[in-house]
């Protein structure tokens, strides 16, 4: 615990919620609790931390963060990072962690337990499509494969099935780098051969390859079980990325985080687990779940992976389209060099269409207000 005053961060996942349990149960007072959401509904877990702080009757408080707000505070957080933003959940973790230091001084989080406990909906999903591409590969002709590419293909761009389709063994190459590797990858390899410049290309030319370095990673674990090679590269890279997100955030708010998941012991202990004790299934965290069994409620307990959901993809489709046209679309943004406009321009017309390029669009927003304020020195407002 802590010798200072201590709260929580709680979602109403799994985990949170979790930690939670465990502290009301180490404290006499009710502990503090603290929860981000957006006011639409698909980014909203609101109900679920409300039920699991109602259970364990914490001292909750909550702040719903207005788009308004969220880019405003943009500019200042880049400044933080010192680096363009990765994840736009980083914005509300910010929101999160000034409600907070408005009432403790140290806040528990559930970083390192997707990666020690295999959490993440892409762990199981990954696994499943090597598994069954790989014989689909095998016993399917070529020309029925390209047939159902072609099916596939002319789904309506928006149309949640194609997305997910496009993404599967039925049109992806079932290898470790397009199932996995490329779940990391913003833009994925293949995108990057279109997206990028020659003069980009050019300068990166030499550098450190990601994808070798994954590999390397990936093919340094003893084990064969292909769960736990994944686990240990999920923690010796994407990690790394969160704790950072995670410390800089939460400091940019005057408050410290800490990360009880992430205990060594905790983490030697679940590393010599067996894997159907970590992933069962589709049920993630299956041995947390089974520990939480008539301590959380059982609509904690069956809940599926919602992350941390932010939904920019709607935003930018919406009133703060002007944000691409000004950081992506803009002439100051493409004379860069850095990327083809004719690929800049399909991303952006793809993602107005209905397909989902949020994650590319807000890296390209950040990169773009990033060069200009710590680079040139702009005032971004």
């Amino acid at each position: 615990m802590s010798d200072v005053q201590l709260g929580m961060f709680l979602s109403g996942g799994i985990v949170s919620s979790a930690i939670a349990a465990v502290m009301s149960g180490l404290v006499d007072a009710p502990i503090k609790t603290f929860s981000v959401a957006f006011a639409e509904r698909e980014a909203n877990e609101l109900r679920y931390a409300r039920l699991v702080a109602g259970r364990f009757r914490t001292d909750h408080h909550e702040v719903t963060v207005p788009p308004e707000e969220f880019f405003a505070a943009l500019p200042k957080l880049i400044w933080h990072e010192d680096e363009p933003i990765a994840h736009p959940s980083s914005v509300a973790l910010y929101f999160v962690s000034k409600l907070a230091a408005e009432h403790v001084k140290v806040v528990l989080t559930g970083e390192g337990s997707d990666e020690s406990l295999a959490g993440y909906g892409s762990t199981w999903m990954t696994l499943s499509n090597l598994r069954i591409g790989q014989r689909y590969q095998a016993l399917t002709p070529r020309r029925i494969r390209n047939t159902v590419e072609r099916a596939i293909s002319g789904l309506p761009v928006s149309s949640r099935l194609r997305h997910r389709l496009r993404k599967s063994f039925f049109c992806v190459e079932p290898t470790i780098e397009s199932m996995y590797f490329d779940n990391f990858a913003v833009f994925p390899r293949a995108m990057q051969a279109t997206l990028l410049s020659p003069t980009a290309k050019e300068h990166l030319n030499g550098t450190t390859d990601p994808y070798r370095t994954m590999s390397s990673i990936f093919d340094s674990v003893r084990s064969k079980e292909m769960l736990d090679r994944m686990l240990y590269t999920d923690t010796k890279t994407y990690l790394h990325e969160l704790l950072m997100k995670q410390d800089q955030m939460s400091m940019a708010a005057s408050i410290e985080s800490r990360v009880p998941f992430l205990d060594h012991k905790l983490l030697e202990f679940t590393a010599a687990m067996p894997n159907r004790m970590k992933l069962r299934g589709r049920t993630t965290k299956y041995v947390l779940r089974k520990a939480m069994e008539g301590v959380l409620p059982d609509e904690i307990l069956s809940r599926g992976i919602m992350g941390f959901p932010v939904p920019i993809g709607k935003w930018f489709r919406g009133e703060f389209r002007h944000l691409i046209d000004e950081y992506v679309l803009s002439e100051r943004s493409l004379a860069r060099g850095l990327f083809e406009p004719a690929a800049v321009r399909n991303i952006v017309d793809r993602h107005m269409m209905g397909e989902n390029h949020d994650e590319r669009l807000w890296s390209l927003v950040n990169l773009e207000m990033w060069q200009r304020s710590l680079i040139e020195g702009d005032i971004i407002a």
